[in-house]
């Protein structure tokens, strides 16, 4: 397709052409109302005047006779000017006027009517039109008096060019305007085709073009350049995943295979038959939780989990999970703590208290200091509080952290620290909680915590709405 052809199918170059057909009937109207308004008020000043003389002579016809009438008719016709005066015998011949000729039948009948004439002065003007009006007198005789329509013909050659003009202007500066307009447009939508096809060809890292006008195209361009980062990091995301289960789980199904293979080669009684069929369990349920990890972090990076949200107190969360993981810090020598305050949060109620408890369990493994006073346990603290229209669940702990310049790493899947890798463990933790935070529309935070790690859910808080209609619910369950 030639450019040109581009150029006339497209949006724009359409929407150009409709508006100026439409401002052209506008202006092709208005210039036939003002004529025709225009030619209502010259016939109506016609009329005016030619019914005003023909009272005037009428009266002076009666008073004065026929000699009087021919006196003024004579004396009016001399002066110049368009009006037309003629008075006629019952048989139809002229008497006194400046008008020799007329169409045929005009003075046979009485009142207005518009001829073509010719003035008695001017021989040449048989092509002259004009607005006359016929009475008759007494005796037979007839009065004509009229005028001359010259301008009204030159106004509507007048109005005729201008709006020759007006449509052929406004014609020339709506295909201009519409060339202008598309060919910008044609740019745009060429530069946004050329990236969606580098796109499609697999170059996730193409962006739209966004120019400075802020127009709804730069808009769309930066609405589809963040979604398109959204989807790039989404598949950088996917293979990283990918590459990270073919590496971090051919270990542990290796030494289930090899695990296997020894107790058929090497054991020769039930108990070591017994002692590799629970270490192989034990191994499978370690595979088991990474893939129910990685599941929920798919339900929570996707949105799935957003159907099963519900209004509820997160410090009630946190009083669960200090009591479900206390033992378990009791013996690791931790002293596990709980703060909590009002703290409503509009959510999924499963996925928070996963990623709380991943935030413990962590703490729990990695936050106990290298050197400890033997005569104090150091503690985890467990925070849940309100702080302005934001819902804060922190764990706190005293251990060695994590260095800022590794907490951006630290949050992806399967990534393990150094400190970390002689502990069990798969390295989603930090990687569940934060994607429960992005659902939510929060974020996670890694802080020092002077010493140790604080690492705190920062969640939006529930709105006035959420609570009214969470209200309402249980009022309609309980009636």
């Amino acid at each position: 397709m030639t450019a040109l052809g581009k150029l006339f199918r497209t949006t724009a170059f359409r929407l150009t052409l409709v508006y100026l057909l439409l401002f052209a009937f506008f202006a092709a109207a208005l210039l036939g109302y003002f004529a025709w308004n225009t030619n209502r008020l010259i016939n109506d000043q016609i009329t005016t005047t030619v019914n005003g003389e023909m009272s005037e002579l009428s009266e002076l016809y009666t008073k004065r006779g026929l000699r009087g009438i021919v006196f003024a008719i004579e004396n009016r016709a001399l002066r110049p000017g368009a009006n037309l005066y003629l008075i006629t015998t019952p048989a139809g011949q002229a008497v006194a006027g400046n008008v020799s000729s007329l169409a045929p039948g005009v003075l046979e009948k009485t009142g207005w009517s518009e001829t073509p004439y010719r003035r008695l002065d001017d021989p040449d003007s048989s092509n002259h039109r004009a607005l006359v009006k016929v009475e008759a007198l007494s005796s037979g005789f007839r009065l004509l008096i009229g005028h001359d329509l010259e301008e009204r013909r030159r106004l509507f050659d007048i109005v005729g060019d201008a709006a020759k003009w007006s449509v052929l202007i406004v014609v020339v500066l709506g295909l201009g305007g519409g060339i202008f307009v598309s060919r910008r447009v044609l740019r745009k939508i060429d530069a946004i085709t050329g990236t969606t096809q580098r796109i499609m060809a697999g170059d996730l890292s193409g962006r739209l073009p966004v120019g400075r006008s802020g127009d709804e195209l730069d808009r769309l361009a930066e609405n589809l350049n963040t979604m398109l980062e959204r989807i790039e990091a989404l598949m950088t995301g996917l293979k990283e995943v990918s590459d990270n289960i073919a590496h971090d789980l051919k270990t542990p199904l290796t030494r289930l295979r090899n695990r296997a293979e020894e107790a058929l080669a090497r054991s020769s009684n039930e108990a070591d038959y017994r002692a590799a069929l629970e270490s192989t369990i034990d191994e499978s349920d370690g595979l088991i939780r990474t893939f129910n990890a990685l599941l929920m972090i798919a339900r929570a990076e996707s949105g799935q989990a957003r159907d099963n949200m519900t209004l509820f107190d997160a410090a009630e969360v946190a009083v669960g999970i200090h009591e479900l993981y206390e033992p378990l810090a009791e013996d690791a020598d931790l002293v596990l703590k709980v703060e909590t305050s009002l703290a409503p949060l509009h959510g999924n109620r499963e996925l928070i208290s996963q990623a709380l408890a991943n935030l413990v369990e962590n703490a729990i493994k990695y936050g106990k200091p290298a050197t400890a006073d033997a005569a104090e346990m150091p503690e985890i603290l467990i925070q849940a509080r309100r702080e302005g229209d934001q819902v804060l669940l922190s764990v706190a702990d005293r251990g060695p952290g994590i260095p800022e310049a590794d907490r951006k790493h630290a949050v992806q899947r399967f990534v393990r620290l150094e400190a970390s890798r002689t502990l069990p463990g798969s390295g989603l933790g930090l990687s569940l909680a934060s994607a429960v935070a992005t659902l939510h529309g929060g974020e996670l935070r890694l802080d020092d915590n002077h010493p140790g790690l604080r690492v705190t859910l920062v969640l939006p808080a529930a709105t006035g709405e959420a609570l009214a209609g969470q209200s309402a619910n249980v009022q309609q369950k309980s009636a």
